[in-house]
């Protein structure tokens, strides 16, 4: 499949790394094919896209949470991930929306609203953490400045 995209210009996309959000993502329910794209001179270890395929300006920038978060660990309801197939940990990939704010240093991730792919199934689903533990802006420019910092060490 080929897409005009508004961030990363034309991309082809094999049908194999199209992600199916059978509700859609929170915000935007019609929005259920996405890809993930990233930059590959930083490779997977740094901000991924959620590129749609429906929708070519709608793309979210997404990042592992343990990178910020190390002892990241939410629970989620089995009913909530019913959605994605069989669960087998293994398979599951956990993303985090990032805000990229004007003013880098208030930039932030969404640790209550994970985004769950069963990597398997190429299923997903946007889930809303129960409780406290996790913020909704949770600011990450500082420690994305240390873990720069000890990476040049």
């Amino acid at each position: 499949m080929q897409i005009l995209t508004k961030v990363f210009g034309e991309i082809v996309i094999d049908d194999d790394k199209i992600i199916h959000f059978p509700k859609g993502i929170i915000g935007f329910p019609e929005l259920t094919e996405f890809t993930l794209v990233h930059d590959e001179e930083k490779g997977t270890e740094s901000i991924h896209w959620l590129q749609s395929l429906q929708e070519p300006a709608f793309a979210m920038p997404v990042m592992d949470p343990l990178i910020v978060c190390p002892d990241y660990n939410p629970e989620a309801d089995d009913e909530l991930l019913g959605v994605i197939g069989e669960i087998v940990p293994e398979e599951l990939l956990v993303l985090v929306t990032v805000t990229v704010p004007k003013d880098l240093t208030r930039m932030s991730v969404n640790l209550k609203g994970p985004i769950v792919i069963n990597a398997a199934e190429k299923k997903a689903v946007q889930i809303i953490v129960e409780g406290d533990e996790y913020q909704v802006k949770y600011p990450i420019y500082d420690i994305l400045n240390k873990n720069r910092e000890k990476a040049g060490e």
